[in-house]
């Protein structure tokens, strides 16, 4: 019996692994070694019949810095980045690109330096479902995957050498809209459950957001709202995806960072999710930059911006338990296809 488990589950790391190398993504970031893994066992709930094709744009000009996004997701999947000497923490990492698409390196495997191989974190790169795709029940599909990515995580952090109860978030931009979702949203059912992963607790152990997309009122990013919300969005909707208006006392600590010169996403939407967590007694962190834009990431910080990965690193280590080096993953380890 365990010799098919294993089998299947090679078998489907396999198939993951060939379906994702058709779309283009490169197995590896650096000379860190990395993972595809898919989120569902079958299409994702919601997707049912829908026909997209997967798009991959390289958006840069040196082919030793890639800047590439994708498009037309409909097979959400995790890219895993292990250290060599992970210290059992891992982060959920979902990337940005305004709702429209998810900017796979700049806000992705751009982080591996600072984060996995010098961190010790293994991350696990977020490639999410687009609201406005044709997905049904689109504004909460990427909640939907989010909190199937968390629950994947822990229920296979063993195989990966990870402390389950130290598995984070971290979202940028659009993503950081995601990352506040599943912390403030992350006990809301948004998709029917679809094997044992489901039952598992979906709240991020932290969650860090950079220049994160909150409100979706007189602070909105436009293109987000209208992605997410539509044209016209009645005032319910507005105020439901406004995350200020979600903070009760279930959320996880936080960590915001954001420059106050961002031309895209105010730095209001920083102010008004700190002064909701202020409120509500949930302990967070807040550093505000004055020089610094829209999508810096980690390769545009520049100044006293560049530290912003170490001030994280050194965050979320206060807050997460996991401390020691954990012994490494199987070569073939992945997520299975199905948990039933």
């Amino acid at each position: 019996m365990r010799a098919r488990m294993h089998a299947r589950i090679r078998m489907g790391a396999l198939c993951a692994a060939t379906a994702l190398s058709t779309l283009g993504v490169p197995a590896l970031a650096g000379s860190l070694p990395s993972a595809q893994v898919p989120l569902w066992p079958g299409p994702a709930p919601g997707s049912e019949g829908l026909a997209l094709a997967p798009r991959i744009v390289e958006r840069g000009v040196d082919p030793a810095v890639p800047d590439r996004y994708v498009d037309g997701v409909i097979a959400p999947s995790l890219t895993v980045y292990r250290p060599a000497r992970p210290d059992g923490r891992a982060l959920l990492v979902v990337p940005g690109g305004g709702y429209q698409r998810v900017v796979l390196d700049r806000e992705g495997s751009a982080l591996v330096p600072a984060f996995a191989r010098d961190g010790g974190l293994t991350l696990f790169v977020l490639q999410y479902r687009l609201p406005g795709e044709g997905h049904r029940g689109g504004r909460d599909v990427p909640l939907a995957d989010a909190q199937r990515a968390m629950r994947l995580i822990r229920r296979h952090a063993a195989e990966w050498g990870l402390d389950a109860d130290s598995v984070g978030v971290m979202g940028f931009s659009a993503g950081g809209h995601v990352a506040a979702s599943l912390a403030t949203r992350h006990g809301e059912r948004v998709y029917a459950p679809v094997d044992t992963a489901d039952a598992l607790d979906a709240r991020p152990a932290y969650a860090v957001l950079v220049y994160p997309v909150i409100d979706m009122g007189a602070h909105a990013h436009p293109g987000s709202r209208q992605r997410l919300l539509g044209d016209a969005p009645d005032a319910a909707s507005v105020r439901a995806y406004s995350l200020q208006h979600r903070v009760d006392a279930r959320p996880p600590p936080v960590f915001l960072l954001h420059a106050q010169d961002d031309p895209a996403v105010p730095v209001e939407n920083t102010l008004l999710f700190e002064a909701a967590l202020r409120q509500a007694g949930i302990e967070h962190e807040t550093h505000l930059y004055a020089h610094g834009g829209h999508g810096f990431g980690v390769r545009e910080a520049h100044g006293t911006l560049a530290s912003w990965p170490r001030l994280a690193i050194d965050w979320i280590r206060a807050h997460a338990p996991a401390g020691d080096a954990q012994s490494p993953a199987p070569a073939a380890a992945t997520f299975p296809r199905s948990e039933r």
